[in-house]
């Protein structure tokens, strides 16, 4: 039986393959060309996440998937009213404060899939991103006291019942925000099932903002999230999907996400399925999509690979054999199912760059991990102080741990350096990137780099035809070594200063030697 793709899909993968780089095999192109629209990149930060800088890659120069390295756990929800079924992280930095919005439930598989509580949203809040506290509220009851951190519980408004236990929250930054908006959230409802829109003046104190859903269109059983867009100046929503069946049957093929524009959060159109460029049909539960603050033009997104697997030597090797074979008596899937985190990257939110390869895999063998619901990435990275004295901040994210598998669950941290998800690497043997045409603002060419002892980067400004400019060539570039986010180029009679290249259709040629390259901007 031969497969369909729609024409609006086909068309838009067409688009992003042009605009990106990629030939039909998903490899930057072979032969070099002058461009007919050189990108126009002016001052702000581009990273190689995609391929939209990338012109050529020669000898061993490679794009490569950098792993978040794992960290300390930083809460365990162990409270009466959490326990093992606890996610669905929304974590975000706001002033001074990191602030962490979650799903707390406990489910007993072993007593037959019985919920022990109702699902709550709670909250957290940290001075550095790593050491949490629970605040004591007093705003819900949970078995006849109000000493806990719930935010939301499960209401009732009329005939429909508003879940809170799939909560997605964050700070509004439209400039426009009314003051008792500066805080928003998506919940899950039934009868009819949808999103409702909530508001909050202070993130604790929350109302609805409908009497009906905004968005009813799809599964929604996960986190399902929206968020301001600054660069094209409206919301985005995000939310569980599945790749439709038959009229009689819409919802049987493919857990997916689904997206959606806005101007007010209230009313969303433009509603689409989102498009990956060379990548199998697999189950993604959750998206994790946000703008990245550092590049807000750039969506970024940790959704979660869902695969099951059979019986067999390898699975009964896993961790937690007995409880994996109790979860299966509930449902099957629930111990044969495994959970990871993977990356993917857009620029227009909706055809996205995914890596196929695992972004964050279950890792070592322990307990609490290679099971249902493991590595679940917490929306969305926040940017944290390194441990190491006088190094530069780093990016955290969190994800899940023994979820399912006892009385509470974890959340553990991970860290990458700032721009670290991907790297244009070289091995020592050496090899070549060299950028498309583009025009530039900015008297200085900043890097994001990393190299040996041994390694080093020379970096040469092209003529958009590939002729070296005189004074900006390979010979001119005294060897960069270091391991630095941001370090200026240098050139011998020039010293780091380009702005006469400001304006003009130039290319960047980087030579590379036993050393990663994360992104680059020109400052001004």
């Amino acid at each position: 039986m031969k497969s369909k793709i729609c024409l609006s899909c086909l068309l838009l993968i067409l688009a992003y393959t042009e605009s990106t780089g990629f030939n039909s095999s998903g490899n930057p192109p072979l032969t070099d060309s002058v461009s007919a629209n050189p990108l126009t990149i002016g001052s702000r930060l581009e990273l190689f996440i995609d391929d939209y800088l990338v012109g050529q890659l020669k000898g061993g120069a490679s794009n490569r998937l950098h792993k978040p390295i794992p960290r300390e756990i930083v809460i365990e929800h162990d409270a009466p009213w959490e326990g093992s079924g606890s996610g669905y992280h929304s974590i975000f930095k706001d002033g001074d404060l990191y602030k962490m919005y979650y799903k707390a439930w406990n489910i007993a598989i072993e007593k037959g899939n019985a919920n022990e509580n109702v699902l709550y949203c709670c909250y957290a809040e940290s001075k550095d991103g790593i050491h949490w506290q629970k605040p004591n509220l007093g705003l819900h009851q949970h078995e006849g006291s109000k000493d806990n951190n719930i935010v939301m519980a499960r209401s009732q408004l009329g005939e429909m019942t508003v879940d809170a236990g799939h909560p997605a929250v964050f700070k509004d930054e439209n400039p426009a925000v009314a003051g008792d908006e500066r805080y928003k959230a998506l919940l899950a409802t039934s009868n009819p099932i949808g999103l409702l829109p909530f508001k909050s003046p202070d993130g604790i104190h929350w109302t609805q903002m409908t009497d009906k859903p905004i968005i009813t269109d799809g599964a929604f059983d996960s986190q399902n999230l929206a968020f301001w867009d600054p660069v094209n100046r409206e919301y985005r929503a995000y939310w569980r999907y599945f790749d439709k069946g038959t009229a009689d049957k819409p919802y049987v093929g493919v857990r997916s996400i689904r997206t959606a524009v806005s101007k007010d959060f209230i009313h969303w159109q433009d509603q689409s399925d989102l498009v990956y460029v060379d990548s199998p049909r697999e189950e993604l539960y959750t998206n994790q999509i946000k703008s990245y603050d550092r590049a807000p033009h750039l969506f970024i997104g940790f959704p979660t690979r869902y695969i099951e697997r059979k019986w067999g030597e390898s699975l009964n090797n896993l961790p937690e054999k007995e409880h994996r074979e109790i979860r299966s008596k509930a449902a099957m899937r629930y111990g044969t199912a495994i959970s990871e985190g993977l990356l993917i990257a857009s620029r227009d939110g909706v055809t996205f760059k995914r890596w196929n390869e695992a972004f964050l895999p279950p890792g070592i063998q322990r307990p609490g991990t290679w099971n249902y619901g493991h590595q679940y990435i917490g929306w969305h990275v926040v940017e944290t102080k390194s441990s190491l004295p006088g190094a530069p901040n780093e990016l955290s994210l969190y994800a899940v741990e023994s979820y399912w598998t006892d009385n509470s669950s974890s959340l553990r941290r991970y860290t990458l350096r700032l721009d670290g998800f991907v790297s244009i690497n070289a091995p020592m043997s050496g090899g070549e990137l060299i950028t498309k045409p583009l025009i530039f603002e900015g008297n200085q060419l900043l890097i994001n780099f990393s190299t040996s002892a041994a390694g080093g980067i020379k970096v040469e400004i092209q003529d958009e035809n590939g002729n070296p400019v005189p004074g900006y060539t390979e010979n001119d570039c005294p060897e960069i070594f270091g391991d630095t986010v941001s370090g200026a180029v240098y050139w011998e009679g020039k010293g780091t200063d380009v702005a006469s290249l400001q304006g003009k259709v130039i290319k960047l040629r980087f030579i590379l030697k036993d050393s990663d390259l994360y992104s680059l901007q020109f400052s001004k």
